[in-house]
């Protein structure tokens, strides 16, 4: 569990805005947005009970439950929520100082390095798109990946693949010698245009 410190102050200004939501059993769910670049942010969002995922750290504190999502939680270390008041009233504010900070290493498993660039770099923009791509597998050095959303039935997918994503993780992982797209395009309806 990565250490993350939510001051006094900030347990009970949240404490007291979630008794505000009239939903037994409410908390908070901490997580950061493109986590490991320049573009990463941290948030803070109600979370109802189910509505945390699986995957999620639970972390009690004294009033309520702070759920931790997993792809943000080595991002989340050394973090500090707090609440501080001034004249004006009262601020909550996040620091994480790892939350821009490079979680791979030219040494860790191609499939961890190919699902960070995929999440890091290229989902980003495919999300304008309300598309995202996925690694399936990694056969032989070829990423095979799934187009979804958006992506799929899309008539630009060849282009992205060839010219954005396979040019995207060839210059960030060089012993990759391409990509696959498994996915059925023949299905076109939720595609872009």
């Amino acid at each position: 569990m990565s250490a993350i410190t939510v001051t006094e102050s900030a347990q009970a200004y949240l404490a007291d805005l979630l008794a505000k939501q009239n939903t037994p059993g409410i908390g908070i769910r901490i997580f950061i947005t493109q986590p490991g670049t320049q573009y990463a942010e941290t948030c803070i969002a109600y979370c109802k009970p189910g509505e945390q995922k699986a995957e999620d750290t639970p972390l009690a504190l004294a009033s309520f439950t702070a759920w931790i999502d997993a792809l943000s939680e080595p991002f989340l270390d050394e973090a500090v929520v707090d609440y501080a008041t001034d004249r004006m009233g009262g601020q909550l504010t996040i620091k994480a100082p790892n939350a821009k900070v490079p979680m791979i290493r030219d040494d860790s498993p191609i499939n961890e390095r190919i699902n960070y660039y995929l999440q890091t770099e290229i989902n980003p923009g495919l999300a304008s798109h309300g598309g995202e791509v996925s690694l399936v597998d990694v056969d032989d050095g070829v990423a095979i990946l799934r187009f979804g959303g958006g992506c799929q039935g899309c008539g630009q997918a060849d282009y992205t693949l060839k010219e954005g994503i396979e040019k995207t993780l060839l210059t960030r992982i060089p012993e990759l010698k391409g990509v696959r797209d498994v996915t059925d395009h023949s299905n076109r309806e939720n595609a872009y245009y």
